[in-house]
Formats: structure tokens, C-alpha cells, sequence
């Protein structure tokens, strides 16, 4: 069966002055059947996480534009991405009196595979058939203690230190950066990419439903607004990317 693509990004402010996060989806100039899709969310000080987060954004589309299959696997292509975007972000300490952060996530599609790196709390969900198939694994203090048994995951949804992260990009620290790949791909399969603006008011079931249910646009649109309709004054900025795999159309 022959698969197409569909594809949607959305970002919302939310209640806060300035919108730190950075979302793009992207296609390769000569590589059919390939495209990148991107969210970071900025963190430290007015205009710092903004800069932050656009250099993820930026190194994305560059390392992309380069990449050779031949000659470069996925993995060492997506690691790169986080690597360098870490390091250029730690020079512009050195130069601005910002104190910028971002945490990342990254998919690259080939036909009939993805792979994926994170680090810090943007998510990646996949979901196939309304099911959650897997999902990455925050980098924060909250997701340790929950993994470790410490708290439960109800806990979890409300603990006072859920935004702490334990790694980032641009952090004196070395970034933890986590790769996975899910090949056998079948039409349906939906890989949500966003920021912990949208998740933290959202449980994982209703993130399906709206996925199963709607277009990658509307899909998009609902989240949102139902994240907003949540956030009671104090809402965080909203990042989304989603990349839907649909049977194409008989030619």
C-alpha cells in the first residue's frame, strides 16, 4: 500500500508576553518521501528562550538540507542536530546577558521508518489505530521520581516541581539526548510533537481521540483550544507539529 503524508503545525502564546516556542515541519529539497518536523520550547529570560529555541529550529533545517542517506544514518544525523544546537546555544551566553535553554524534539520520516531524538520535556507520541503506541520519556525531576516509584502517576500531574527539567540544551551539564526508531509503518499512524504547554493540561487518551477523529488540522485546532479552555489564566505557549501517514490515492 502506498502511503502519502499529512501534516499540520499550530502554536498559541497562551497567557504569557512573548512565544519562546519554535515549530516547523520541513521537506528535503531532493530526497522524495523525507521530511523533519521540530519543536523547542525556550527557556531564560525575555528574548533568551525565544533565541534558543530558534537556533534548534535553525540547525534542524541546516544538518537536513546536508543529509545524505549514503552516507549518514538517521541516529548520527539527529544527535547532531541536539549536539550542535547545544553548543551554539551555550556560545550565546557568552555574548548576550540572556541565560538561554531549550529542551527539543526531533522526527525524521524516510519512507517506511522515523526516528526520533529528545531531550528535556517536549514529547513525541505515537499513536496508531486511537492507541497510544509509545511516547518519549521527559527529562524532569517528576519523570524520575515517577520512574523510580517515588511518586505515583497521578502525583505526577500536579507535583509543585513538574516543570524542573534534569537536562536541557544549552546547560552547563552535557544534554541527555535519547534516540529511538519505529520502522513497519501502516497508514494512520500519527506522530503528535509538542510542547509541555499542550500536554501538561491533556491526558493521553484525550490527545487519541481528537487524533483518531479529526484532520491533522482540526486535530490541531481542538488540542489547543481545549488546553486553553484549561489553563485558567496561567497558560503556558502552545508548540504542535503532527504528521499523519494516510493511504494515498490510486494514481
Amino acid at each position: 500500500m502506498a502511503l502519502s503524508v499529512e501534516t499540520c503545525v499550530a502554536r498559541h502564546t497562551g497567557d504569557r508576553t512573548e512565544q519562546q516556542d519554535r515549530v516547523g515541519i520541513f521537506g528535503h529539497a531532493s530526497l522524495p518521501g523525507m521530511l523533519m518536523a521540530v519543536v523547542a520550547d525556550g527557556m531564560g529570560g525575555h528574548t533568551g528562550g525565544a533565541m534558543a529555541a530558534e537556533q534548534v529550529l535553525l540547525k534542524a533545517k541546516q544538518n537536513f538540507e546536508m543529509f545524505a542517506p549514503r552516507e549518514e544514518s538517521a541516529e548520527k544525523l539527529l544527535r547532531g542536530i541536539l549536539t550542535e544546537s547545544h553548543l551554539v546555544i551555550k556560545l550565546t551566553r557568552f555574548t548576550s546577558e540572556q541565560d538561554p535553554h531549550s529542551t527539543a524534539v526531533v522526527l525524521l520520516l524516510q519512507p517506511g521508518r522515523v526516528d526520533w531524538v529528545h531531550c528535556g520535556d517536549s514529547r513525541l507520541y505515537h499513536f496508531r489505530e486511537g492507541r497510544l503506541i509509545k511516547r518519549t520519556v521527559d527529562h524532569s525531576l517528576v519523570e524520575e521520581l515517577s520512574r523510580k516509584g517515588m511518586i505515583s502517576a497521578a502525583a505526577a500531574l500536579s507535583h509543585p516541581q513538574r516543570n524542573v527539567l534534569v537536562s536541557c540544551l544549552g546547560a552547563e551539564r552535557e544534554p541527555r539526548i535519547e534516540y529511538a526508531t519505529q520502522a513497519g509503518l501502516v497508514a494512520g499512524d500519527t506522530f503528535l510533537l509538542c510542547s509541555d504547554g499542550l500536554w501538561g493540561d491533556l491526558g493521553e487518551d484525550e490527545i487519541a481521540e481528537h487524533l483518531a477523529n479529526r484532520t491533522a488540522r482540526e486535530a490541531a485546532q481542538a488540542l489547543i483550544s481545549l488546553a486553553r479552555s484549561r489553563s485558567d489564566g496561567y497558560g503556558d505557549n502552545i508548540s504542535v507539529a503532527i504528521v499523519r501517514l494516510v493511504e494515498a490515492p490510486p494514481r
